[in-house]
């Protein structure tokens, strides 16, 4: 499984949408939630918060893909850890174009635990990189 590459998924980023996603992570800085305050920040629109990214690729179920693919009940299965590196702000009208691999499987606790790695490169609807994710995903085998 690992180097398995996904198909390609996209994601319309919207203003409601990112102002609805601020507001669910208690964030309070006006450029997530005002088009003025981000343009005044120097955001092109709304920027999405942070940890935005892991929203979409969930949106298009890019997780669970990996574990129907390898036939684990989802239910076994938890997000055990998250990272972003960033290249270009995201922001309110852009359309994300991503792509998740498999680049890392390891087992744990004597084979009780597999944890999957993915990466995920992100870029917007003018082929430019923005976001790079990596995931991993915790599996109990026992």
């Amino acid at each position: 499984m690992i180097g398995k590459a996904y198909d390609r998924f996209t994601v319309d980023v919207e203003k409601g949408r990112l102002r609805a996603f601020a507001k669910a992570i208690g964030e309070t800085n006006p450029i997530y939630l005002d088009e003025e305050a981000a343009r005044k920040a120097g955001y092109q629109s709304i920027p999405a918060p942070p940890t935005f990214p892991f929203v979409a690729a969930m949106e298009a179920n890019q997780p669970f893909l990996i574990l129907a693919d390898m036939g684990i009940d989802k239910t076994r299965s938890v997000h055990g850890e998250q990272h972003f590196t960033y290249h270009k702000p995201i922001v309110a009208g852009d359309v994300l174009v991503g792509q998740q691999r498999i680049v890392e499987m390891y087992d744990k606790k004597g084979g009780a635990l597999t944890f999957i790695v993915t990466e995920t490169r992100l870029e917007n609807q003018l082929s430019e990189h923005v976001c790079d994710m990596r995931t991993v995903i915790v599996v109990r085998n026992s």
